[in-house]
C-alpha cells in the first residue's frame, strides 16, 4: 500500500513539474500594452540636443550601462563613448547585457520610432510589448527632459555592434513568467520643470533621472523591486572584486550617512570624484552637474523621511 502512495505520489509530482515547466515556456513572450506618450518626438534644435547631451553623459549617465565594457574610465573623464551596450551584468536572474542604443538600423534603435523608445522608458513596456526590468529611472521624467534624451541620442552616428540576448536561468524564466510586470509613472508626469536649488527640483532628479534612489534604497535583484525604505541604503552592488553596500542618505541623526555634513562637504564631496576606483557609483557624470543641481539634492535628501537604518560598511573585498 505504501509503495503504491509513494508511485502515486512520484507521477503527481512528475506532472505538476511537467505542467509546471510548460507553463513557464508559455509565459516567457507575455506581452502588455501601455500608452505612447504623446509630445515625444524627436529634435534637431541645438538647445535640445545640448540639453540632451548633458543629460546623457551627466546626471541621467546613460554611458554608465549603455557604453561598451571597458569605457567607465573614459566615462568618468567625460569622453563620449558610443553608446553600444554589450557589458555583462551578472545577476540572480541570469545574465542581463545593456541594448545597443545607436541608431543603427540592424543592430540598434534606428527603426524605432520615437513613441515606442518613449513608451520604454516612461512605462517599461519594450517596443515589442515585452515588460521590461525596472532598472532605469525616467518614468517620471518631464516630457521635455524625454525629448531631449530620444534626440540626442538619435543624433549620435549609429554603430553596427550586435548584443547577445539575456541569458535567463531557471530563476529568471519564472520572475519573466509570473512575477514581472511594467513599471509605469507615479503620478503626474510634468511637460517640464525649471532647473534651480529647489527639494522640488532636487526630488526630480534623485528620483527621476540621476537614479539616487535606486541604488540607495535595498532592492530585489530578482525583480527590481524596492524591498527597503527610500534613500535608507543597503542596495549591495559586486564590482571588480569588491561588495559595495549603498549608505544610508537620510537624515536619521545615528545612521544617516550625510549627518554633519554640510552643503558645501556635500557638493566638494561630488567635485572630489572616486575614492575607492571600482566603485559603481559614476561620479564622474555626476560631477559634471552643477552646484545648483547638487545643492537641489541635497536639500531635498535632508527633506525626506529619516530612516533608522546602520549600515555596517561600505565596501568589502571579496575572498
Amino acid at each position: 500500500m505504501l509503495k503504491k502512495i509513494f508511485k502515486w505520489a512520484g507521477v503527481i509530482l512528475l506532472l505538476f513539474i511537467l505542467v509546471l515547466s510548460a507553463t513557464v515556456l508559455m509565459r516567457q513572450h507575455l506581452k502588455y500594452d501601455a500608452p505612447y506618450p504623446s509630445g515625444i518626438k524627436a529634435s534637431k534644435d541645438s538647445a535640445v540636443l545640448a540639453r540632451g547631451k548633458y543629460l546623457v553623459y551627466g546626471p541621467a549617465h546613460c554611458a554608465d550601462c549603455h557604453g561598451a565594457a571597458g569605457t567607465e574610465d573614459l566615462v568618468d573623464k567625460g569622453q563620449e563613448v558610443a553608446l553600444t551596450g554589450g557589458k555583462v551584468f551578472d545577476l540572480p536572474i541570469g545574465k542581463i547585457y545593456p541594448r545597443n542604443i545607436t541608431s543603427d538600423d540592424e543592430t540598434g534603435i534606428g527603426k524605432l520610432t520615437d513613441a515606442q523608445i518613449a513608451r520604454s522608458l516612461r512605462y517599461g513596456v519594450g517596443y515589442d510589448g515585452r515588460a521590461m526590468f525596472n532598472f532605469m529611472p525616467f518614468h517620471n521624467t518631464s516630457d521635455e527632459d524625454l525629448t531631449a534624451i530620444i534626440s540626442y541620442v538619435r543624433s549620435m552616428q549609429p554603430v553596427k555592434h550586435k548584443v547577445p540576448d539575456h541569458a535567463y536561468n531557471l530563476l529568471g524564466k519564472v520572475i519573466k513568467a509570473f512575477v514581472l510586470k511594467p513599471v509605469g509613472p507615479d503620478g503626474e508626469v510634468l511637460q517640464t520643470i525649471q532647473p534651480d536649488s529647489t527639494v522640488e527640483y532636487g526630488k526630480y532628479l534623485a528620483t527621476s533621472v540621476a537614479n539616487c534612489r535606486g541604488c540607495h534604497t535595498n532592492r530585489d535583484l530578482k525583480t527590481g523591486a524596492f524591498i527597503g525604505k527610500d534613500f535608507s541604503g543597503g542596495f549591495q552592488m559586486e564590482e571588480k572584486g569588491f561588495t559595495f553596500h549603498t549608505p544610508n542618505l537620510t537624515p536619521d541623526k545615528k545612521t544617516g550617512h550625510l549627518t554633519g555634513w554640510s552643503e558645501e562637504v556635500f557638493l566638494q564631496r561630488f567635485r572630489k570624484g572616486k575614492v575607492y576606483p571600482q566603485s559603481p557609483m559614476p561620479w564622474g557624470p555626476f560631477g559634471r552637474m552643477s552646484d545648483t543641481e547638487i545643492k537641489a539634492i541635497y536639500r531635498y535628501l535632508l527633506s525626506v523621511e529619516p530612516v533608522d537604518n546602520k549600515i555596517a560598511m561600505i565596501v568589502e573585498e571579496k575572498n
